[in-house]
């Protein structure tokens, strides 16, 4: 299976939302995810997006999984970071989760390729507080859906 995750901000609402959505190895849509996380930081929520990413892909049954993220931040501290970050404690339980008995594996992405996940991000902060989980797609997330299938990307200006 494959979880694209995303995290989203709205500093001016002091709102803090994340969201996923989880393929099959055929591209299907298996099942989505919103959480609206009340404040926090933008690594807050990339955080949870992943942690409540591989939390339900396990649930629903994956033996392997790819991670797609946005954040390389997020996959750095995953990664390598110690027990004084800050965000530790979500640090630790994506950890905890990743190392079960199936094969994850962390991957950056860009953003522009990650139309679905962002749009749920961003669906998050209009949600009451908590998780929120889509078993169909609704008609504008399927839009989405269908734009990451056909690969379609915006372009990306790169400060040289």
């Amino acid at each position: 299976m494959c979880v694209n995750t995303d995290g989203s901000v709205i500093q001016s609402q002091s709102s803090t939302s994340a969201g996923g959505v989880i393929r099959d190895d055929n591209g299907r849509f298996v099942k989505a995810f919103a959480v609206n996380l009340g404040g926090g930081s933008i690594t807050r929520a990339e955080l949870a997006g992943i942690e409540h990413g591989v939390k339900l892909a396990w649930a629903a049954g994956a033996s392997k999984v790819l991670i797609q993220t946005d954040s390389t931040t997020a996959i750095s501290l995953i990664e390598s970071a110690t027990q004084e970050h800050p965000h530790y404690r979500h640090i630790a339980e994506i950890r905890r989760w990743i190392s079960r008995d199936w094969q994850v594996k962390l991957e950056h992405v860009y953003r522009e390729t990650n139309y679905t996940a962002d749009y749920l991000a961003s669906l998050g902060h209009s949600l009451p507080i908590g998780l929120h989980v889509y078993e169909l797609p609704s008609s504008t997330m399927a839009y989405w859906l269908y734009f990451d299938s056909i690969g379609v990307q915006t372009p990306r200006y790169i400060n040289p």
